[in-house]
């Protein structure tokens, strides 16, 4: 495996981490509705070209909530693992599930960077994994803190992407047509091209035809 290799759905798996009430609102690094809907165009991009997704809480019934469900609803088979351990990789559930993909690129997004995604993606590091952390559908307390996550993880060999970028690495051709009428619908829904998406929708189809 090559991180000069693009992200495909037969080689890439995805982790997504702490996406809870708690962990939200501790998040200062972003405005929180960019992340929310950002961590959206990941889920929505993985189970429409059905990348194995992992899914993981933190004190779920104590402290943090539970994994948004906007995420957690189009995995309605996925058992969510919660943990008491801030740093994922320490959990034997979530091994396993990692390990059960069979995928050594996997992209990690959680909250907060600096522990629920640095933490783990350290250590799958160390194990050989191949680690890309999509930046914008992560957060922290402050942009210092993410920043500096980011910074150190890059350092330590992560790659850092976008959820949009992931999106369109899966896709990579508009003359998909299996999956093109779903990038559209998660860009209409989760991206500011949606606007754009609308308005040609509208151009080409009952504004043309009133036109002609």
């Amino acid at each position: 495996m090559s991180k000069l290799d693009m992200l495909t759905p037969d080689n890439s798996a995805i982790a997504l981490i702490d996406y809870q009430p708690a962990m939200y609102q501790g998040v200062q690094s972003h405005d929180r509705l960019v992340v929310f809907n950002n961590v959206q165009i990941l889920a929505k991009a993985a189970k429409l070209f059905k990348i194995p997704t992992v899914l993981s809480t933190v004190a779920k019934d104590s402290f943090s909530g539970p994994f948004m469900p906007e995420v957690a609803e189009l995995f309605p088979n996925h058992d969510i693992i919660d943990r008491t351990s801030m740093n994922s990789w320490l959990n034997a559930n979530f091994r396993k599930a990692v390990a059960a993909t069979g995928r050594k690129k996997f992209v990690i997004g959680g909250l907060w960077t600096e522990a629920c995604v640095m933490f783990p993606a350290l250590d799958m590091l160390k194990e050989g994994y191949e680690v890309y952390i999509p930046a914008d559908a992560c957060g922290d307390l402050s942009m210092e803190c993410h920043n500096r996550s980011m910074d150190r993880l890059v350092q330590a060999g992560a790659v850092p992407i976008t959820s949009c970028q992931y999106a369109f690495e899966l896709q990579q051709d508009w003359a998909r047509t299996e999956t093109y009428d779903g990038m559209m619908e998660i860009l209409k829904a989760h991206s500011p091209y949606g606007i754009q998406i609308r308005f040609s929708k509208w151009a080409l189809g009952e504004h043309a035809s009133e036109a002609g």
